[in-house]
C-alpha cells in the first residue's frame, strides 16, 4: 500500500526543514530549546573537557567552599581502601567523567535534570593522604559536611562502599534518614582486620552512630555466600529483600515495599554497581553472578519517583576488570537516574 500523498505532503511541510532542535511537541521542544543552539548545533559528547553527566564544573576550594547557587553537588570520592576482595574503585569518578551520551534527557520521569537544576560536577573529596583509610573517612565527612551545610543536596561517585559511611553521618546530622540500598551484599558486617571501616560494614556503623534508620531501610538484590555476615540487617529492623525474591514478587511489588518503608522522610539512595548481574557490570570488586539486569534496576529506580531523596551514591565501579566500558556506562546511567530522582525530591524546592 502507498503513502498517502497528502499525509506525505504534509510531512513534507512540517519536518522538511529546519535542523535537529526544531521540535513541535511542546514537552520536547522545552527540553531541545536547552539543548540546541540557535543555529541548530549542540555540544559534540566526544569533545570538551569531561564532567560527571555533562554537568557544568565549578572548582570547589577546600578550606573556604562556596556552593552557592547550586541544588546539587555531583562529587567524585576516589578512594578504594575499605576493600576486601578487588582494587581499583579509586578509578571509578575517572571513568564515570568519561562516559559520553547519557542524559540529558529521561523520557520515563520526564525531566532534564542538569537543565532544570542548579547543577554542577564540584570535583573531588580532596583527600591528606591516599594510605590512611580512617583519616581518608574523615576528609568525606568533612566535605560532605559543607555540602549539606550550604543546603546542597550531595550526589556521589565512589570509590568503594566504605564512603558511605561518612556520607551518612555528614547527611544524617542533624536527623537519622532512611535508605534504599541497591546492592549483592548488605554491607552491615563487623569488624575484622583491625578495623570495623571497610567496604561490608558501613551500614552498621550508621546505625550506631544514630545518623541512619535501621526501621527505614531496605536493602534490594542481596546474594552471594556471604549472607551470614548480615545478622545486623535483621537484628536492627532493616527489611532485606533478596535477589531471588525479585522475580517471585516482581518490580512493582517491590517498589511498592521500598516507598512503604522509607515512609515520606528524608531519605538516602545508595547503588552499588555489583547489585547488577556480572554479565552486565563486570567491573567492580565483589561480582556476585544471579543479580539485577539493568532493565530491573531502571524499572525499580523509576518507581521511586517523589520521595524526598537529601543525597545518593553510586559506588564500586572498578574499571579496569572491563575492557568494554559497560559497567562505566551502566554506573553512568544509574548515577543520572538517581539525579533525575532528587530532581523532584521534596528537599529540592525549585
Amino acid at each position: 500500500m502507498a503513502i498517502d500523498e497528502d499525509k506525505l505532503q504534509q510531512l513534507r511541510e512540517k519536518f522538511g526543514e529546519g535542523h535537529g532542535g526544531s521540535i513541535h511537541d511542546p514537552e520536547f521542544r522545552a527540553v531541545a530549546d536547552r539543548i540546541f543552539s540557535a543555529s541548530g548545533t549542540r555540544a559534540a559528547p566526544f569533545s570538551g573537557i569531561p564532567t560527571l553527566l555533562d554537568a557544568a564544573y565549578r572548582q570547589i576550594d577546600a578550606e573556604n567552599p562556596d556552593l552557592s547557587d547550586l541544588d546539587i553537588a555531583l562529587i567524585g570520592v576516589p578512594m578504594d581502601l575499605g576493600v576486601t576482595n578487588r582494587p581499583g574503585s579509586r578509578f571509578g569518578p575517572r571513568a564515570l567523567r568519561a562516559i559520553e551520551r547519557v542524559g540529558p534527557y529521561n523520557h520515563v520521569l520526564k525531566c532534564a535534570p542538569t537543565f532544570e537544576a542548579k547543577v554542577a560536577d564540584i570535583g573531588d573529596v580532596p583527600f591528606r593522604s591516599r594510605y590512611r583509610l580512617e583519616l581518608s573517612h574523615e576528609d568525606i565527612e568533612r566535605r560532605f559536611g559543607q555540602i549539606v551545610a550550604a543546603g546542597v543536596i550531595p550526589l556521589a561517585v565512589g570509590g568503594d562502599h566504605s564512603i558511605t559511611h561518612p556520607i551518612l553521618k555528614a547527611v544524617g546530622k542533624e536527623r537519622p534518614v532512611g535508605l534504599i540500598h541497591i546492592d549483592a551484599h548488605c554491607d552491615t558486617g563487623g569488624a575484622y582486620d583491625l578495623t570495623k571501616f571497610h567496604h561490608g560494614g558501613p551500614f552498621r556503623n550508621a546505625v550506631l552512630d544514630g545518623v541512619l534508620d535501621p526501621t527505614r531501610t531496605i536493602q534490594i538484590g542481596i546474594r552471594g555466600a556471604a549472607e551470614y555476615l548480615w545478622e545486623f540487617s535483621y537484628e536492627s529492623g532493616m527489611t532485606v529483600i533478596h535477589a531471588e525474591d525479585i522475580s517471585r514478587m516482581g518490580i512493582d511489588a517491590i517498589i511498592e515495599k521500598a516507598r512503604a518503608v522509607v515512609g515520606d522522610g528524608p531519605t538516602y539512595l545508595s547503588f552499588d554497581v555489583d547489585s547488577l548481574d556480572p554479565a552486565f557490570a563486570p567491573g567492580t570488586g565483589t561480582p556476585e553472578i544471579g543479580g539485577l539486569t539493568s532493565r530491573e534496576a531502571l524499572a525499580i529506580l523509576h518507581g521511586l519517583k517523589g520521595i524526598d531523596f537529601v543525597g545518593g551514591d553510586v559506588v564500586e565501579v572498578a574499571p579496569q576488570y572491563d575492557a568494554t566500558t559497560n559497567t562505566a556506562h551502566v554506573a553512568a546511567q544509574m548515577l543520572f537516574e538517581i539525579l533525575s530522582l532528587i530532581r523532584f525530591s521534596p528537599s529540592l524546592a525549585l
